[in-house]
């Protein structure tokens, strides 16, 4: 009897894990390559030099909001589209710096500064700030000193009435052709970058200034359409902003003018009042090198 029992648990067909109402035995779903090798993925590695803005993208239906900001899931294939990754140099930094305390007046006239003392003060080494010097340098706001350092360079009144004059031949000839030929619309979407200007101006923040003066005039001749013009009047009017000659306090209401003068600018401009146009740049080259 025994035997007979054994035999007969032998035959019995074992429940499948997942069998249905009549029995049949259901595999097991097979899953996918990527959802077996996912935990065996290493992540990849955090950099904190290098800034992966987000994605602006619509929400398909179906997909929750991290694929809407462009974030790639284990088990889904990476998102196909370009991306951008900026990287600023060291040097370029410390060349923003050094520009913004020229223009600030923290670099003074006629000092000296050696590339080390400057190193430590931005907390790099000395490579970078000698190498954004001699890009300084190149640019005219400051000499080298054999041994020492780096001299920041005083501009006379003639330098600066010599920039002036070669800024009007370049860019009046420029304006009053755009006045001709660009559309009011155009003219009164330039407003905001104005009004940049005037705010800056009205704080006393010189370098501020210097920075919204320098894109203002290069979004009016972005319109000509000549990549060359932009590179050379932005040299130039980079040129004419270094360094302080008076104290800046002095210059508040200097920095003023100036700002209103963007606005008046662009009222001519849009009016094709090209007498007015042509008066305006003049002056307004003269007047912001005082």
């Amino acid at each position: 009897m025994e035997q007979g029992a054994a035999r007969e648990r032998a035959t019995e067909r074992p429940s499948p894990p997942f069998g249905d109402a009549t029995g049949a035995v259901r595999p097991e779903p097979a899953r996918p390559e990527s959802a077996r090798t996912a935990s065996l993925r290493p992540e990849p590695p955090h950099t904190e030099s290098v800034r992966v803005p987000e994605q602006t993208r619509g929400t398909e239906p179906g997909r929750g909001p991290e694929h809407a900001r462009g974030e790639h899931t284990h088990g889904e294939p990476a998102d196909p589209g370009p991306r951008t990754v900026r990287r600023h140099s060291v040097r370029g930094q410390i060349l923003e710096a050094l520009r913004t305390a020229l223009v600030g007046g923290e670099l003074r006239p006629g000092e000296v500064y050696s590339a080390p003392v400057l190193a430590e003060r931005f907390g790099v080494s000395a490579t970078p700030v000698r190498e954004a010097m001699q890009r300084l340098a190149v640019e005219g706001a400051v000499e080298v000193v054999p041994n020492r350092g780096f001299r920041v360079t005083v501009r006379t009144p003639r330098e600066l009435a010599e920039l002036a004059e070669v800024r009007a031949l370049i860019e009046v000839p420029v304006m009053l052709r755009l006045a001709r030929t660009v559309p009011a619309a155009r003219w009164a979407e330039l407003r905001p970058l104005a009004e940049a200007t005037a705010t800056a101006a009205a704080q006393g923040d010189r370098a501020h200034y210097a920075e919204t003066d320098r894109a203002f005039h290069r979004a009016v001749l972005s319109l000509a359409g000549n990549e060359q013009l932009l590179a050379v009047a932005d040299d130039l009017h980079r040129r004419s902003q270094w360094p302080l000659i008076s104290a800046p306090a002095l210059r508040h209401g200097d920095l003023v003018a100036d700002a209103a003068e963007h606005t008046a600018l662009l009222d001519a401009l849009i009016a094709q009042d090209l007498t007015v146009v042509q008066t305006l740049v003049r002056e307004h080259f003269t007047g912001s090198e005082c």
